[in-house]
């Protein structure tokens, strides 16, 4: 992969560079779904912290849980939900702006003092297509998208996974090459410069070499 390539994944829709990865282990929970789900959700971000080489843990020191994920049919849900604007700032201006866009998915992150991702709110409305999808699809999706800070451009137009013949949904193996590379330790947790593009694609090619 080139260093280009790998600028596009973090390059965002104004122009900047934004890269971040978690800087603390993660814990999943969700809000909507049956038990099974939940399970399959939680494997999901289990397979991705692995490929990360990233930690999981049962409970978040400050937070509780610091990756809060909410499946939901109409976005006004999120408005009438009890402290969630403490949560997400300019609530009520961000339901509209979803709401006028049609989005079926939106993710927010907060961020600690180095930078590092802290905590991510995943909302999902499951209407339309997302109703189509299987679950396993949506939650690989969900961690994959949470794992780092990817720009807002990233998966406009093409989704970070490949499906096989019989339908199952994979990482494709670009993507998963990029996530190893952003947790290779030598990487920071945070970065604004594109100069960390040259620094991800050296990782991606050492990797490619199999060094």
């Amino acid at each position: 992969m080139t260093p280009e390539t790998a600028e596009t994944f973090f390059t965002r829709a104004d122009g900047s560079y934004v890269f971040a990865r978690w800087g603390r282990p993660i814990v999943p929970v969700a809000f909507g779904i049956e038990d099974e789900t939940l399970a399959i959700l939680k494997g999901a971000f289990e397979a991705v912290a692995q490929l990360a080489g990233h930690d999981m843990a049962e409970t978040d020191p400050e937070l509780g849980a610091n990756i809060m994920c909410f499946f939901f049919r109409d976005w006004d849900e999120l408005t009438e939900t009890p402290n969630l604007d403490q949560l997400i700032p300019n609530l009520t201006d961000t339901v509209a702006r979803l709401k006028a866009s049609d989005a079926s998915q939106y993710r927010a992150f907060r961020f600690d003092d180095h930078g590092a991702i802290q905590a991510a709110f995943v909302f999902v409305r499951m209407t339309g297509d997302m109703l189509k999808l299987p679950a396993e699809t949506i939650a690989l999706t969900q961690a994959v998208q949470t794992i780092l800070l990817w720009s807002d451009t990233a998966f406009a137009e093409t989704s970070p996974l490949a499906a096989t013949e019989d339908g199952t949904a994979l990482l494709k193996p670009e993507i998963a090459d990029v996530i190893r590379a952003a947790y290779d330790p030598v990487m920071p947790a945070s970065a604004r410069d594109a100069s960390h593009a040259l620094r991800l694609a050296a990782r991606l090619s050492a990797g490619a070499d199999g060094t």
